[in-house]
């Protein structure tokens, strides 16, 4: 083994743990105000009201959310593609 795999492959065990370590939160809650969000269209089409779609806070913090998982979730899959290359460099 030399020296550079040793290095790919524990520098792409790094940045998958901080990825997914970081995706984590703004994930669950994105999914939980998403959630949220779905309930409350469902009550105001049963109440037979009509919803707008302007843009709220709720929505600015799942889009921000969202971005944040997407972005340190493509961290941890940098951090594999390291891993796998690791393998394959000689």
């Amino acid at each position: 083994m030399a020296p550079i795999n040793l290095l790919l492959w524990g520098l792409g065990a790094v940045l998958v743990v901080v990825g997914y370590t970081r995706a984590r939160g703004p994930w669950s809650r994105y999914q939980a105000l998403r959630a949220q969000d779905e309930n409350i269209s469902r009550y105001e089409s049963w109440r037979g009201g009509l919803r707008t779609h302007e843009e709220t806070g709720a929505s600015v913090a799942m889009a921000m959310h969202r971005r944040q998982a997407q972005v340190f979730g493509a961290v941890a899959i940098a951090g594999v593609v390291l891993i796998f290359l690791g393998f394959f460099i000689r």
